[in-house]
């Protein structure tokens, strides 16, 4: 740039004009700032001395460079202490000279450019000079950064960058200045303890750091996962992250154990015990015991020492910390509460009473591994819940195979009935897990176990497998005669061998004659296993086998009984007969099998108008929906028989039973068909004779009557509605008089149904028939 000036000759002449070279004085103070920046970036002390006595140098000009810093990132490991592993990363930012010098830890060039006037409070991207100190490890570029004016806050961010790269010496440092306040102090604390630094915990503790202080950190976890800001104190951060050193380092220093914080991810129903899982964090506050067992550490170390200063069987809404470890899954966590005094026996608490046991729980849950261990430690098997169930029949009730065997394995007794009186029959049966049950007590029973039974007759080892006629099974029982008595006889004097010619089983009636089995022993009807040959088809194998017998053993006595079958006397009406047949806990697949016609036993009572003996046959289990080769159901061979009659309308009954008590959707009509129709699932409550489409009293209704079709008032409230008539349309109502209107699918006959089943499971909660 060229400047003009005008001026006088000397010598008289006329005027002149005379020029010179200058600079703007910004664009050179920018690159000689620039020049220091660079100049301090790769420690030029010459260019550095150089640059700072030019008089237009700018100190705290901020210049932009590639930088290589520090980086800390966590690894989780799902039971182990999580690690910090320290990366260097390279990225242009903007910095100052001063910043540079404290990042390289250049103590003489950080001493001139404070002596310059370089301000040490310049917080730029990657922080202050005393956070680019700290990084680094620079101790004496710390203290001169201090003694240089350093404000609080340029020292606080530059602790808890220590306490994320765990600098106990700078941390030790920074605490000495007195410039950092309690409340960052904690935070700093509670960084290094999530992270496992033990050197600056205990420097930070030595310092006098409020070891029970809380701050808001970043806490993670993979197993369970956990990803959230949550405010703790430094022994809750270090149990979430499994650092038991830091662990004990708290605890020896005199940690308070009794401080709550809300990590966990399960939550119960107080009224009913119902467990839901609602996601990590959600659950309501626990102490660091339960933190504890949530979030395991594989060698049990953090749990056993918290378990030094709390007792394992505190109860916490109800429930014990054993509670929570198997609502875990976490048999580590089990044994290290058991081996330090959990009590196995503790009971849910509830709003409704005490009931469900640690065994149950696990049974309800389906855990194989705690449960296996329940049973080895000695917790009470045959234990009982509010309504009555033990294990066994839980694992039955939610069809578990492994821990139903395990169970019965372990001597579970199968001859107990729970509060609605039944067994674990007939919960398998009320489940539809009968071959399920099946199966899964004969492969114990192959392995020579002998099931135990409190009460014959409701369970029998021997007569199970000798009523299914499972003859691999009953091979490895008969021998057993210590523990198996092959004469036992249920309430009805019914033995293992009346059982085979019962149900025509021949290879099971020669293992058990052969065995030993008393063929002259009577039931309460007088009967014995010979007598009752004679009323069944394969009598004259029977007969054979005893013939075999009597020709090494002796010839057995006999008697005399009337030739009937299931099906014979099912045809003929003799409901004695048929009651006596079925009485012996005949299986259902046996009830329902068909004779040479295709016909069942209840399609023959139906086609004979036989109601009473339909009832009879449905409560042992015999199925309404089977067709025979012409696609004909008991129902349609009752209507065969005349409209109304007895049989008609007890199959009418069970159908109509079955649908109200299932359940179903229905479209609900508010107000009388002035609102709009809205889906419900509409079902009666068998024991009170509710009918419910919704959990608040109103939709728990005790209804006056059911009627198909709608009222006059609905038809006039939907008098513009293309649906006032429509098929299916039922309405019922209620002891209030309320008039409620649905709709179901399936048409006018279902609707009948619906109504039907109504009014009937209506009745017999009312006359308790």
């Amino acid at each position: 740039m060229t400047l003009f000036n005008s001026g006088e000759s000397t010598g008289g002449g006329g005027a002149y004009l005379s020029a010179k070279q200058v600079f703007p004085v910004e664009d050179y103070q920018e690159k000689i700032s620039q020049r220091l920046i660079e100049a301090a970036h790769i420690n030029d002390q010459k260019v550095v001395i150089e640059c700072l006595s030019d008089p237009f140098i700018d100190v705290n000009y901020m210049g932009t460079v590639c930088l290589n810093s520090k980086r800390a990132e966590m690894v989780l490991h799902d039971e182990s202490p999580s690690e910090v592993r320290v990366e260097y990363e390279e990225f242009k930012t903007n910095v100052t000279a001063l910043f540079l010098a404290a990042h390289a830890g250049n103590a003489t060039l950080v001493g001139k450019l404070l002596t310059f006037g370089a301000k040490v409070n310049e917080k730029l991207f990657r922080g202050y000079a005393t956070t680019a100190a700290a990084r680094g490890s620079h101790i004496d570029v710390l203290e001169l950064l201090i003694e240089g004016g350093a404000s609080r806050l340029a020292c606080e961010e530059a602790l808890l960058e220590a306490s994320h790269l765990g600098l106990a010496k700078v941390a030790k440092a920074l605490m000495a200045s007195k410039l950092i306040r309690p409340n960052i102090a904690v935070h700093a604390l509670v960084n290094a303890s999530c992270r496992g630094f033990v050197d600056v915990v205990d420097t930070l503790l030595k310092c006098g750091v409020d070891m029970n202080g809380t701050a808001r950190v970043l806490l993670r976890s993979s197993k369970p996962f956990l990803h959230a800001d949550v405010s703790c104190n430094a022994l809750v951060a270090a149990t979430v992250n499994r650092q038991i050193t830091i662990v004990r380092l708290l605890l020896e220093a005199g940690a308070r154990t009794d401080t709550k914080v809300s990590l966990g991810a399960w939550s119960w129903d107080l009224t009913t015990g119902e467990e839901f899982r609602v996601g990590a964090g959600l659950a309501e506050p626990y102490t660091i015991t339960w933190c504890a067992v949530e979030y395991f550490e594989q060698t049990g170390s953090i749990l056993t020492m918290l378990l030094q200063h709390i007792s394992p069987n505190i109860p916490h809404f109800g429930r014990t910390l054993i509670h929570h470890a198997i609502l875990c899954a976490n048999l580590k966590a089990i044994e290290v509460l058991l081996n330090r005094g959990a009590d196995p026996e503790f009971p849910i608490q509830s709003v409704q009473g005490t009931g469900s046991r640690l065994i149950h729980l696990a049974a309800r849950l389906g855990y194989y591994t705690v449960l296996s261990h329940l049973v080895n430690v000695g917790c009470d098997i045959d234990s009982r819940t509010e309504a009555g169930e033990t294990a066994l029949m839980i694992c039955a009730r939610y069809k578990y195979v492994e821990c139903f065997k395990l169970l019965a394995r372990s001597g579970a007794d199968f001859g107990l009935v729970n509060m609605a009186n039944q067994c674990v029959q007939s919960i398998a049966g009320s489940v539809r897990w009968t071959l399920g049950l099946r199966q899964a007590v004969l492969d114990v029973v192959r392995t020579g176990t002998v099931l135990y039974s409190s009460n014959a007759s409701i369970f029998s080892t021997l007569m199970f497998v000798t009523r299914i006629n499972d003859i691999e099974s009953l091979e490895k029982i008969v021998d057993q005669t210590d523990v198996v008595d092959l004469n036992e006889q249920d309430e009805n004097g019914y033995s293992a061998v009346m059982v085979a010619v019962i149900n025509g089983h021949v290879d099971a009636f020669r293992l058990l004659v052969y065995a030993g089995a008393d063929v002259n022993l009577e039931n309460k009807y007088g009967e014995t296993a010979i007598s009752l040959s004679k009323a069944s088809v394969s009598c004259g194998d029977f007969e054979k086998v005893i013939v075999e017998y009597a020709l090494t053993k002796g010839t057995p006595n006999s008697s005399k009984i009337t030739f009937y079958t299931l099906h014979r006397a099912v045809s003929v009406g003799d409901y004695d007969t048929v009651e006596k047949l079925t009485n012996g806990e005949i299986d259902v697949n046996d009830i329902n099998t068909p004779n040479s016609d295709g016909y069942t036993p209840l399609m023959l009572a139906a086609k004979g108008g036989h109601g009473k003996i339909c009832e009879l046959l449905i409560s042992k289990g015999a199925t309404c929906d089977i067709e025979n080769a012409k696609h004909e159901t008991a129902l349609m061979l009752a209507r065969e028989c005349g409209a109304g009659n007895s049989a008609e309308r007890v199959l009418l009954d069970h159908f109509a039973r079955r649908l109200v008590v299932g359940g179903g959707r229905v479209k609900k009509h508010c107000k009388e068909g002035k609102g709009c129709p809205h889906s419900k699932q509409l079902v009666m409550v068998e024991g009170n004779g509710l009918l419910r489409w919704g959990k608040s009293s109103r939709r728990n209704v005790v209804c006056k009557w059911a009627e198909v079709g709608p009222s006059p008032s609905f038809r006039r409230n939907r008098r513009k509605k293309a649906d006032r008539d429509e098929a299916g349309l039922f309405r019922v109502v209620t002891t209030r008089n309320k008039e409620v209107h649905f709709v179901c699918e399936g048409g006018v006959e279902m609707a009948e149904l619906w109504v039907r089943g109504i009014e009937l499971v209506t009745r017999e909660a009312i006359f308790r028939k």
